[in-house]
C-alpha cells in the first residue's frame, strides 16, 4: 500500500486522467489511486495523506459518483488525516460557479476534522464567482484545473502543485516534472 490515497470521480474522463497523471509524478509506489464510484468508506481508513478530486458540473453541481457518495463522505471521521484537494472546472462556461464542486467537497471534510495543504494561487484564472475560494480571494482550496480553456497550463500546474503537496505532506520525494 502507498503512501498516498488518491479518490477521484470523473464522468467524462478528465479527472480520471487528472489523477493518473498526479500518480505518475510521485509515482505508483507513493500513491494509490481509487474511482469514487467503487469504494467505501473503509478505504479511507487506510491513509493519512489523502487527495480528492472533483469536478464541478454545470451549474455549481458535484459529479454524479461523488454525489452518490456524499452521504459516506460525510460521515468519514477526518481526524489526524491531511488532505489536498483537485477541482475541475470551465472557467469561462460556467464563470459563475468554477470549482464549487471541490468548496463544496472542502467544507464537508473540515467539518470532519481533516487538514488541507496543497491551497492554489486564484491569479491566472478568469472566473466571476466560485465556493473554492479562500475567505481573501487569494487562493483556491486546491488546484483548480480547467482542461476545457486552459488545458495548455495543466501540466505546469500539476507539476508546481505536486512539489507543493510532497512538501506539505511532508514526503521525503521529489515529484517528477512532465510535460504531458
Amino acid at each position: 500500500m502507498a503512501v498516498i490515497g488518491l479518490f477521484f470521480g470523473s464522468d467524462e474522463g478528465n479527472t480520471e486522467t487528472v489523477a493518473a497523471r498526479i500518480q505518475q509524478r510521485f509515482g505508483e509506489e507513493w500513491v494509490d489511486v481509487y474511482d469514487i464510484a467503487d469504494v467505501t468508506q473503509l478505504e479511507f481508513a487506510d491513509y493519512d495523506k489523502i487527495i480528492l478530486a472533483i469536478p464541478t458540473w454545470d451549474f455549481g453541481q458535484i459529479q454524479s459518483d461523488w454525489e452518490e457518495f456524499w452521504g459516506d463522505v460525510s460521515d468519514i471521521d477526518f481526524t489526524g488525516k491531511t488532505v489536498a484537494l483537485v477541482g475541475l472546472g470551465d472557467q469561462f462556461g460556467y464563470g459563475d460557479y468554477f470549482l464549487d464542486a471541490m468548496g463544496m467537497l472542502h467544507d464537508v471534510i473540515v467539518a470532519r476534522g481533516a487538514e488541507i495543504v496543497g491551497l492554489w494561487p486564484t491569479s491566472g484564472y478568469e472566473f466571476d464567482a466560485s465556493k473554492a475560494v479562500t475567505a481573501d480571494g487569494d487562493y483556491f482550496v486546491g488546484l483548480g484545473i480547467d482542461e476545457d480553456q486552459q488545458e495548455d497550463l495543466t501540466a505546469g500546474r500539476l507539476n508546481r502543485w505536486c512539489q507543493q503537496v510532497a512538501r506539505e505532506f511532508e514526503l521525503d520525494i521529489e515529484p517528477l516534472e512532465l510535460d504531458d
